[in-house]
C-alpha cells in the first residue's frame, strides 16, 4: 500500500484568474491574497482619484475588498474580476464622497491633502543623483497635484486610461460609460492637464537658477575684494 502523498499548495501568483476565483469562492484566504496583490494599484489609484486623500483611500480599499469577497459568489464573471472590483470601488468611493459632504462644510472638503505616495512611475536608471532624485519629486508633485484638480468624471478617465493604462472599453465597462463619453472626457482632461501644468511651469520658470543670498553675496564680496586690492597696488 503506498503512501498518499499530501496535497500540494498551488501557485497562487501564477494561477489564472478562473481558478483563483474559485479558491476564493471556498474560502481559501491565500487566494484572496492573491487577488487583492493583482487589483491592489489600480483600486488605490481609482479610489484616490475620487477621494483625494490617500488615508482614507487605503480605509475604503479595505472596504471594498470586504465587501466584494462577501459576495463574490454574486461575480458573474462577465467582465474580469479587476474591472468588478473597480465598480465596487468607483460606488464605495462616491458613497463616502456623499456622506463626507453631508459631515463637513465646503471649504474643507475641497482641501486636498498631498504626500509622498507613488502615484505616476518615472523612467529612469537603478542609481540617480539627490538633484534627479529633488527634481523628480518636485515634478511627480506638481503632476499629482494638477490631476488632483481635475474635475471627477476626467480625473477617473485619466487614471485609469493614461496612468493604468487600461482599454477604452474596459474603462467604459468600470463605469458603466458609453465608449465615446471616455474619448471625449480624457481628451478633454488631456486639455485640462496641459493647461494647468503650463500655468504651473511658466510661475516655475521665473525662479529657476536662482542667484541670490549667500551666493549673491559671496560673488559680490570677492568682486569688491578684488576690485579694492586693485586699487591699493602702486602703479
Amino acid at each position: 500500500m503506498t503512501a498518499r502523498k499530501s496535497e500540494q499548495k498551488p501557485d497562487y501568483a501564477r494561477l489564472d484568474e478562473r481558478n483563483l476565483i474559485a479558491l476564493a469562492l471556498g474560502e481559501d484566504l491565500e487566494a484572496f491574497r492573491a487577488i487583492m496583490q493583482r487589483c491592489n494599484q489600480r483600486l488605490f489609484r481609482v479610489i484616490r482619484a475620487i477621494l483625494l486623500d490617500d488615508a482614507e483611500a487605503e480605509d475604503a480599499l479595505q472596504e471594498v475588498y470586504v465587501k466584494a469577497f462577501t459576495k463574490l459568489d454574486s461575480f458573474r464573471g462577465e467582465s474580469g474580476i479587476l474591472t468588478w472590483l473597480t465598480r465596487i470601488a468607483i460606488n464605495e468611493s462616491k458613497r463616502r464622497l456623499r456622506q463626507r459632504r453631508h459631515n463637513v462644510s465646503l471649504d474643507i472638503l475641497e482641501q486636498t491633502q498631498r504626500s509622498d505616495a507613488t502615484i505616476l512611475m518615472f523612467p529612469g536608471g537603478d542609481v540617480a543623483t539627490p538633484e534627479e532624485n529633488a527634481a523628480r519629486t518636485e515634478m511627480r508633485s506638481m503632476i499629482e497635484a494638477a490631476i488632483d484638480d481635475l474635475p471627477e468624471p476626467f480625473r477617473i478617465i485619466f487614471i485609469l486610461r493614461e496612468v493604468e493604462g487600461c482599454s477604452v472599453a474596459e474603462t467604459a465597462a468600470a463605469q458603466d460609460l458609453k465608449q465615446q463619453t471616455v474619448k471625449t472626457r480624457l481628451f478633454r482632461a488631456r486639455q485640462r492637464l496641459r493647461a494647468a501644468l503650463d500655468e504651473r511651469m511658466s510661475s516655475a520658470m521665473e525662479d529657476v537658477f536662482p542667484f541670490l543670498g549667500a551666493r549673491c553675496d559671496r560673488i559680490t564680496n570677492s568682486v569688491i575684494e578684488k576690485l579694492s586690492r586693485a586699487s591699493r597696488r602702486p602703479e
